[in-house]
């Protein structure tokens, strides 16, 4: 039931990767449902891809001058107490203008400034994290929030118990309902039902492991009668162009970045992805049988710890990044030929979805502005 309560204004600030901003834009969809006057401001980092992402879900958008610390020395990590304390102050003067009810901070190098910002104003905030390892930016503000809202148990090992709220991650609501859209994405990706589809998505800006093995292994993907949804992201994308001109005949379907995933997973009968923590709470909902490739290049390889809490269940198959040139396209095509298999991986990771994260954690929302 919409609220009839005033006109909430809330900011949302975070971003840096399609994990942390579609989570975010799930939540502000979610916001409006209840209180349609809401009005939301988000926050993001200068040339990072929220600021594209973000308009085109229908929302302003501000940016911070703010990166993250490189592990080497760079002219960036000098340059960072400066980004920092220039964030703050203008953190301020949008908390002065906008004059929010609340804050949200979904991980990412702009939630921090914000945040620090909003929690000194004593405006009430809540924080968002997806992963099962916590990142560093939530870290540093969970002692300064009011709630923290996580998509894993025992997550106290980096958070206040008293804080913790478990609600799942957040979905763009068109995927929760993508399942009925066969034909519809078939259409749009110009495949047939005559032939299985194999969905290869590496995360929003691509996954140079998947996309060479898939690249190796074309040939006994087009032999053995599959088609290929392939999101390469953009550095592999013009590699990837040649081969699906190559074999355009067989139904490889090539793109940088997929904007209608809820049509690729509709389309999709296994998926190939990594084990970042939106897409892993995307396939729970989707519930497609899925080989995960998780990525070695994240904070305490925490994109294997999200994929071994699938494989505990026997909800997915995991191939380990340096065995996925040898092992990758093996592993999918028996999945592919394996009707059982396929039930059995989708029945459990249906089990393991969260479908009303975005409402659960708008209610805490709620609770912290009433």
């Amino acid at each position: 039931m919409p609220d009839q309560q005033k006109p909430y204004r809330v900011i949302i600030s975070g971003g840096g990767t399609g994990g942390h901003i579609y989570p975010a834009v799930a939540i502000a969809n979610q916001l409006k449902e209840v209180n349609p006057e809401a009005e939301i401001l988000f926050v993001g980092a200068q040339g990072r891809m929220e600021m594209t992402r973000v308009p085109e879900a229908g929302y302003k958008i501000i940016g911070l001058w703010i990166s993250g610390i490189q592990r080497r020395l760079t002219l960036d990590n000098l340059s960072f107490p400066l980004k920092v304390l220039s964030s703050i102050k203008a953190s301020h003067n949008i908390i002065r203008e906008f004059k929010p009810d609340a804050v949200v901070g979904v991980g990412g190098y702009a939630s921090g400034p914000l945040l620090y910002a909003a929690t000194a104003r004593k405006i009430p905030a809540l924080i968002q994290e997806q992963n099962s390892y916590a990142g560093i930016t939530n870290k540093l503000l969970a002692k300064r929030v009011n709630k923290v809202c996580v998509a894993y148990p025992n997550m106290e090992a980096f958070f206040p118990a008293e804080k913790l709220v478990l609600t799942g991650n957040p979905v763009r609501s068109d995927i929760l309902d993508s399942n009925s859209k066969r034909a519809e994405a078939l259409a749009h990706f110009g495949i047939t039902a005559e032939k299985k589809t194999i969905l290869v998505i590496g995360g929003s800006l691509g996954a140079r492991t998947i996309n060479q093995s898939i690249a190796a292994g074309i040939v006994q993907i087009v032999q053995a009668g599959y088609q290929l949804i392939w999101q390469t992201g953009k550095a592999f994308y013009p590699e990837a162009q040649e081969l699906e001109q190559k074999y355009s005949t067989q139904g490889i379907k090539v793109f940088d970045f997929i904007k209608r995933m809820d049509l690729a997973y509709a389309a999709a009968d296994v998926v190939i992805s990594r084990a970042g923590a939106l897409s892993i709470s995307e396939l729970c909902l989707v519930g497609k049988p899925v080989v995960l490739v998780p990525s070695p290049n994240v904070a305490e390889d925490h994109q294997t710890k999200n994929a071994m809490a699938l494989v505990q269940q026997h909800a997915a198959i995991l191939v380990r990044d340096q065995e996925a040139s040898q092992q990758l396209v093996p592993a999918v095509l028996e999945l592919a030929q394996d009707e059982q298999e396929q039930q059995r991986l989708s029945q459990n990771i249906l089990k393991m979805g969260k479908p009303n994260a975005a409402a659960d954690i708008v209610n805490e929302l709620i609770k912290l502005i009433k």
